[in-house]
């Protein structure tokens, strides 16, 4: 019985460690035109506050994004920013390589 019972605690830990390091690897898109400074540095690997910041100003001063590649606008993002990052950007409903001009 005793076995059975380090069996089952082994297998269910595994089962907890992997759903663990699954969920840390999932990211979610974020809508570029809606999401808030804070939604956007967190979601947009290589960029911070500031830049966020300042994608949120440049949206409000010419209006919602187009495509994603109009990011290239703002001081600190560049074309290999977008690329890292474009699976997990949307302007509205297109996602990905869709959001390209």
């Amino acid at each position: 019985m005793d076995k059975k019972i380090r069996t089952l605690i082994l297998v269910v830990s595994l089962f907890f460690l992997f759903t663990g390091i699954a969920n840390a690897n999932t990211v979610e898109v974020v809508d570029i035109n809606t999401a808030s400074a804070s939604e956007l540095a967190e979601s947009i690997n290589g960029v911070g506050m500031k830049t966020a910041e300042e994608i949120v100003r440049y949206r409000e001063q010419h209006g919602p994004f187009r495509t994603v590649d109009e990011l290239t606008n703002i001081k600190g993002i560049g074309p290999v920013t977008i690329e890292k990052n474009r699976q997990y950007l949307t302007i509205g409903n297109k996602a990905g390589k869709h959001a390209q001009k």
